[in-house]
Formats: C-alpha cells, sequence, structure tokens
C-alpha cells in the first residue's frame, strides 16, 4: 500500500467539530442503554479521522450525532461553528446540505431512482448549479468510483459495493466541508476499496475535506492523520497515522485534536 501524502496543516485553520461531555442514551423498553458516555473530542478542518472501536462501542452514534442526525441527551455539539441544539429542523437540514456529506452503512439510496438521479439529488436541493453543471460534476464521479457504465441502473439491479460507491459518491457530489463515512469500505472488493480511499485522501490533501470515519478496516485507519478509540462509549485510546490496527492498540497515544473527557 502506498504511504499517505504527508499530513499538510495548511487547511488547519478551524474547529470544524467540537464535543464537549456528550452523552446518548437510548430506551429499550423499561431500560436505558447508554451509548455515549461523556465524549469530549476536537476535529480540525481538513483533518482525516478513523473512528475505531468493537461493534458497541458508539461509532455509529456517535457520527450521527456530528451529522445531525440524531441529538445528545447531554452534552454539546458544534458542527462548522453552529450548537446543533440551538438549531431548528430548517437550519440543521441546510448545515447538512451544504456543509456535510454522509456515507450511511445501509446506503441510503432511493429506490425509484437510477444511479445518476441518486448521486445528483442533493445538487437538486442545493439549487445553485445549472443543469449541464450538475450533470458534468456527477459524470465526474461516477466515472472516478467506477460506475460510469451503470448511469441508468436502479439500486435493485446493483451489488451491495455498487450501492455503496453511489453513496459515495452523492456524499461527496456537493464537495462538503466535512465527510462522514459509516463503514465505507465494509462492502467493497480491495481494489475498489483501496480506490475509493485513494480518491477521499486526494479530497483530503487538495481541498481539505474534513473526513471522519467509523471503520473496523486496518487499510482505512492506516490512511487517517489520527485514530480515535472508543469503548462501551467512552473515548478510550488513540495513535498516530501509518500504525497497524494492533500498533494503535498498544499506543494509546492522544489523538490529534482529541480531549480526554
Amino acid at each position: 500500500m502506498p504511504a499517505p501524502p504527508p499530513f499538510s496543516t495548511a487547511h488547519l485553520m478551524a474547529i470544524i467539530v467540537s464535543i464537549r461531555n456528550a452523552t446518548k442514551d437510548y430506551r429499550l423498553g423499561k431500560v436505558t442503554v447508554p451509548a455515549l458516555r461523556g465524549v469530549s473530542l476536537d476535529v480540525n478542518s481538513g483533518e482525516f479521522l478513523s473512528i475505531a472501536g468493537p461493534s458497541g462501542s458508539g461509532k455509529t452514534t456517535l457520527l450521527n450525532l456530528i451529522g445531525c442526525v440524531d441529538t445528545p441527551t447531554s452534552g454539546v455539539v458544534e458542527v462548522a461553528g453552529h450548537n446543533t441544539a440551538e438549531l431548528g429542523e430548517r437550519a440543521l437540514t441546510r448545515l447538512r446540505l451544504y456543509t456535510i456529506g454522509f456515507i450511511f452503512q445501509s446506503f441510503n439510496l432511493v429506490s425509484v431512482l437510477d444511479v445518476f438521479r441518486n448521486v445528483e439529488l442533493p445538487l437538486l436541493l442545493q439549487r445553485t448549479l445549472s443543469a449541464r453543471e450538475r450533470a458534468e460534476r456527477v459524470h465526474s464521479l461516477l466515472e472516478r468510483v467506477g460506475l460510469k457504465d451503470y448511469i441508468k441502473h436502479r439500486p435493485s439491479e446493483l451489488s451491495g459495493g455498487q450501492r455503496q460507491r453511489v453513496a459515495i459518491a452523492r456524499a461527496l457530489v456537493t464537495r462538503p466541508k466535512l465527510v462522514l463515512a459509516d463503514e465505507p469500505t465494509a462492502n467493497l472488493d480491495s481494489v475498489t476499496g483501496q480506490n475509493i480511499l485513494d480518491l477521499m485522501r486526494e479530497l483530503n490533501h487538495a481541498d481539505g475535506t474534513t473526513f471522519i470515519f467509523s471503520t473496523h478496516d486496518a487499510r482505512v485507519m492506516s490512511f487517517a492523520h489520527a485514530i480515535i478509540r472508543l469503548a462501551d462509549g467512552k473515548l478510550a485510546s488513540a495513535a498516530d497515522s501509518g500504525a497497524t490496527a494492533a500498533e494503535v492498540a498498544e499506543m494509546g497515544h492522544p489523538a490529534q485534536g482529541a480531549a480526554q473527557p
């Protein structure tokens, strides 16, 4: 695997995500299940950050809070300078639309739309580009993720890996400041996964796009500038980029931008 490019500090000009003592509880009948237990974390603009941990550690919950898909039970979550608890639904929608790209593990594609329309949809909602500009951007991204021959296919006609690539293209098409990815390589073969990681690394390095991943994949972790580890809903340990999953478990260094609770 080629080494990631040197970590550039040119884009680290502001904190894009700030979390203070965030908790998240879920009710299952009469039982309260804590998913996050007082997590505090700062992410600088331009970082390429991996959140690692076993299933049930709180990785997806943390991404959902950052992505304004869910709200904390207590604590503060700020995204792009906005306290998400203080925003109404319209403001949250605008923040998600113009600032955040989200790659869901379950894809969340629109079943009645073909590949082209699924990827174009966020641009239509933004209403900032002409039809020709939208088409050029969508075609360019679909070619880069290897789906240029599938633009008329609907999600039901695609494999899991193909649907994952559509979801990735949709998340990147608006050129968001922040991309959140929940297990982005889980449904991809090794070659396709490598190509997707190369694309994301290129966007991060060239444009300063901030990426936050939830992953079990050692390949993704090896690309990261920093690794945050969660265990039982708490920030556990981290390591600088380049470490393998085994090395990460052994190092226990503070993650770049992380604040221990």
